[in-house]
């Protein structure tokens, strides 16, 4: 297995060595584009290391990076080349229902073999991606997944200085090739959810991309994990924060507290105007990893204006006449024996095995008949998650942004900026607030996607 020592000893040699992957386009035109899902080799260690057996969008890891204009149309034909159902979810965008591509709730899965057009418009500026969405925590973990750019009608930033850095941990074994044999494991799915041991930025180990100095640049940081936690503080090279999971901030802000945590699905805009070259770190132990290295070069240019970023036009909840709602999430190693039913029946300890669901959210493991909640369009919800579990999760509203209006033990939501994943800790309770505006059926899941597959996945309406 490759172990901690190894990655550093690695980012040491390979921090220079490798140029910065540039990540592919996938149009066929303007607004149209074409996916293809399907087996792959990919060489996730070093150079010269033994390739991978990947699943990948057009044999690339991450997939091709589509990129439109806000309120354009997009129609996406997509084909299964695998050898098991998948579908694509449109991560973050505030889409038709009926494109959400959640296998068994808006779409019956595309089968091996077939395709499928998903035909949807592209309503707010910012930074998304797309990913599976039928055994998530398979096909996502061996490489299905890919940027999706919503541009501003007036780019701030141009297409040198407008950079995506998709990250992501791999699972390696000896020789440095993915450990596919692990996946599934139910020690991942009671546990933390399948952690790597080896990260890669657009696919690469520590790339490396050179700046100009003192020019302003946007990078666009999407964590693409199953389930780790990126540790990254923006202070260190004097960033400041554009963007939460694709909303831009009235203006560009310096994180008053460090470090930043990135949670599974979540995205990151960051400003830089680099006068130093500088490194992106993962910084949560007291030997941090260098994901990326950025080469600063050129004369000292003049101090940029710092452009400005389009808001988008997101109802604000109304919290006094909000319906309320509240999910209790039970389960998992370290918590204890809890009363779950699955599919209408009440799981004994010796069912763990064979369903495999570990979580529940209120008593009831994975997608219940009926859903979680019914919300009239255009009324506002106030979701109160509470987690009486041992560790941490990414829960995720699948169709709408809300405002965190209170996290219990902290305060890193000040200024409630819009998002659409949050991470909650152990024993803390957190409250969510969003206009119920786009109808249909919609997922709430923790974004580990092990935890999901366990049994952390509820269902809503809007009418």
């Amino acid at each position: 297995m490759i172990n901690r020592r190894n990655f550093i000893i690695r980012t040491a040699a390979l921090v220079s060595a490798v140029q910065f992957p540039a990540l592919s386009l996938a149009r066929t035109s303007a607004t149209e584009f074409e996916l293809i899902a399907g087996p792959a080799r990919k060489k996730l260690f070093r150079p010269d290391a033994e390739a991978s057996d990947v699943w990948a969008y057009n044999s690339e890891v991450p997939g091709p990076e589509i990129r439109v204009n806000k309120g354009d149309r997009i129609r996406v034909r997509f084909t299964n080349n695998l050898e098991e159902p998948t579908s694509v979810h449109w991560h973050g965008i505030r889409i038709d229902n009926a494109m959400d591509g959640v296998s068994g709730l808006t779409q019956e899965p595309v089968q091996p073999g077939a395709s499928f057009l998903y035909d949807f418009e592209a309503p707010d500026a910012g930074t998304y991606w797309y990913h599976a969405h039928n055994k998530s925590w398979n096909e996502v973990g061996r490489g299905l997944y890919g940027p999706l750019i919503i541009d501003e009608p007036e780019k701030p930033f141009d297409d040198l200085h407008d950079i995506t850095l998709v990250i992501d941990d791999w699972r390696l074994r000896q020789p440095g090739v993915l450990d596919t044999e692990s996946f599934g494991s139910l020690m991942d799915w009671s546990h933390g959810g399948r952690l790597g041991n080896w990260i890669t930025v657009n696919g690469e180990p520590a790339p490396a991309m050179v700046l100009k100095r003192g020019e302003a640049y946007r990078l666009r940081l999407i964590n693409a994990a199953n389930s780790r936690v990126f540790e990254i503080d923006p202070n260190r090279f004097d960033a400041k924060v554009l963007a939460y999971d694709g909303q831009a901030l009235p203006e560009p802000i310096n994180l008053g507290y460090a470090p930043a945590m990135l949670g599974p699905a979540q995205r990151m805009d960051l400003l830089v105007v680099p006068r130093e070259s500088f490194v992106l770190e993962e910084v949560s132990s007291n030997d941090p990893l260098v994901m990326a290295e950025f080469k600063v070069e050129g004369d000292a240019a003049a101090a940029p204006a710092t452009p400005p970023l389009a808001i988008n036009a997101i109802p604000e909840p109304d919290i006094a006449n909000a319906q309320r709602v509240k999910v209790v999430m039970e389960g998992g190693a370290m918590g204890g024996f809890v009363e779950i039913t699955y599919q209408g029946k009440k799981l004994q300890r010796e069912d763990v095995q064979s369903t495999r669901q570990t979580w529940a959210f209120n008593g009831v493991a994975n997608l219940a008949s009926d859903p979680q909640f019914v919300a009239e369009r255009g009324q506002t919800i106030i979701l109160e998650t509470v987690n009486r579990t041992a560790w941490v999760h990414a829960m995720h509203v699948h169709g709408h942004h809300f405002r965190v209006i209170s996290r219990s033990g902290s305060e890193v939501d000040e200024g409630e900026p819009w998002r659409d994943t949050f991470l909650i800790g152990p024993e803390q309770t957190t409250n969510i607030a969003f206009v119920a505006d786009n109808p249909g059926k919609w997922l709430y899941h923790c974004h580990m996607l092990e935890h999901a597959a366990a049994g952390m996945t509820t269902w809503f309406t809007v009418a």
